[in-house]
């Protein structure tokens, strides 16, 4: 059986390593032909040549974490149509190979490609991300969102604090921050603006700040400004570099640990979380889907093929692995659109492929 396991996992794992490959060409390729054009753009600031490759090679970790389950897919398809064209899988079935036996084989490698997928996903591609940010944000300044920037809510001990950043380098320089504090009937207590900002672990660092504190006098409850210049401010907050990040990049980026805290944080504010349990659950199971390729995939070592057959059958699962891949997409949108559930929203996806990958199983295999 350990000779058997060996030939499965090794011929699956060559396949999917080239499948992996081939598409990493093809997207490092278009990723250098566009950073080729931002090269023109940003020469004049010092962007040259070799910024652009490594900008391009940066980008690798994310498009493996998209393409392992596709390539998966495609790889389990070609060995395994491979395997029935030259009959080798059938002299493995003729010395005793069990359906359930082999689908238990392929689950086991399907553990290991389930773990890579999330510590890509999870470490990797978050990781090269902060590079690739870092690299970019020399040449072309800090990311901003729309006109306004970023907005987000903290609590602390009765006081509630609206916070926007106009822009973020990603990793923890900050521009243009406006810190705005109320009481808990709504009244504005307070306003904090500095030009330039550091996040650090637990606290904000202001540069230049002025506060600016509104006091209530009188019996004509008439309102006073008193403005205090600071070279310096701390201001302690749960608001982390990955938490602004988020409100000014895209979610899918971030770590599942920093994605729930993240939801943690906007449940506590009052605020709507629905986008990010989405993403959050869509982490969970997105790596699991590496399981329902290769059970999609043994059924085709049990077909008989002719000469030149192979490239059909794997034509067909490229357009399986698209198709799974806008279908992931679309109920993503539908269910944050919708409000459903997040957690079935983001299974929906794998259950539906799980249910035609065993149904082609029990059809193809044990019912023949």
């Amino acid at each position: 059986m350990k000779t058997v396991r060996k030939l499965l996992h090794g011929e699956i794992i060559r396949g999917v390593a080239f499948v992996t490959l081939a598409f990493l060409a093809l997207f490092l390729f278009f990723d250098i032909v566009e950073e080729l054009q931002h090269l023109s753009r940003l020469a004049s600031q010092g962007y040259s040549l070799q910024h652009a490759l490594l900008y391009a090679l940066l980008k690798t970790p994310a498009h493996i974490y998209e393409l392992l389950p596709i390539s998966v897919l495609i790889g389990g398809i070609f060995i395994m149509a491979r395997l029935a064209q030259s009959s080798e899988f059938t002299i493995l079935r003729t010395g005793g190979l069990e359906p359930l036996t082999a689908l238990g084989t392929l689950l086991q490698l399907g553990m290991v490609f389930v773990a890579l997928t999330f510590w890509v996903g999870d470490y990797a591609a978050p990781w090269a991300d902060r590079q690739g940010l870092q690299l970019k944000a020399k040449f072309q300044g800090q990311l901003t969102v729309g006109q306004t920037g970023a907005w987000l809510k903290e609590t602390q001990d009765k006081r509630h604090f609206a916070v926007n950043v106009r822009s973020f380098d990603g990793i923890s320089q900050m521009q243009n921050i406006r810190i705005h504090e109320f009481n808990e009937s709504g009244q504005l207590l307070a306003i904090t603006t500095a030009p330039e900002a550091e996040l650090t672990q637990g606290k904000w660092q202001l540069r230049q700040a002025e506060e600016k504190s509104i006091q209530i006098a009188g019996p004509t409850q008439a309102m006073r400004y008193q403005a205090v210049q600071h070279a310096t401010l701390d201001w302690s907050t749960d608001i982390s570099a990955d938490m602004v990040a988020a409100a000014v990049l895209s979610p899918d980026r971030m770590r599942t640990w920093e994605l729930l805290k993240y939801i943690r944080h906007l449940s506590a504010n009052n605020q709507n979380v629905q986008r990010y349990e989405i993403e959050f659950w869509r982490k969970v199971f997105y790596p699991l889907s590496c399981l329902v390729m290769l059970v999609m995939a043994l059924p085709f070592a049990y077909l008989h093929f002719r000469s030149g057959q192979i490239a059909g059958y794997v034509f067909g699962g490229v357009l399986a692995g698209i198709s799974f891949s806008l279908l992931n997409n679309l109920f993503g949108h539908a269910g944050n659109l919708q409000n459903w559930q997040p957690w079935l929203t983001a299974a929906a996806p794998s259950l539906i492929y799980s249910a035609i990958s065993l149904l082609g199983f029990w059809w193809m295999v044990l019912r023949r």
